[in-house]
């Protein structure tokens, strides 16, 4: 058994200190990163434009974070299944598709909720 530790400050803040790198990583090295940054951005700003509603702000929010934490740990899959297996492998392209999936998937929602809070806004 894993003995525990005692809580420490120190250890908190490092793994803050972790999780911002995470952060960068992304944003730096993924492709994908700078698009859905890009993409929150210009929402965020449009947003601010339209002057939505607290609720409206909240959905917004929360898919525009959705999409972006599904692109996270999908390139965090891909990455450690490239270390798995290298060279090409069935199994490990059906883990990869399954993992882009999930950032479709979650697209997709972000797009209908754009367009359910942006759409009456432009009428």
């Amino acid at each position: 058994m894993q003995e525990h530790k005692k809580f420490s400050i120190l250890a908190r803040i490092k793994s803050f200190k972790h999780a911002f790198n995470g952060l960068k990583l992304f944003f730096i090295n993924e492709h994908n990163g700078r698009v859905h940054l890009f993409a929150a951005v210009f929402v965020i700003l449009f947003s601010f434009y339209l002057q939505l509603s607290g609720l409206e702000w909240i959905a917004i929010l929360s898919v525009i974070t959705g999409v972006i934490v599904a692109e996270i740990i999908n390139s965090s899959i891909e990455k450690l299944a490239d270390i798995v297996s290298p060279a090409y492998h069935p199994k490990i392209k059906i883990v990869k598709d399954l993992a882009a999936a999930a950032v479709l998937v979650t697209a997709f929602l972000a797009i209908a909720v754009g367009l359910i809070i942006f759409l009456p806004h432009l009428s």
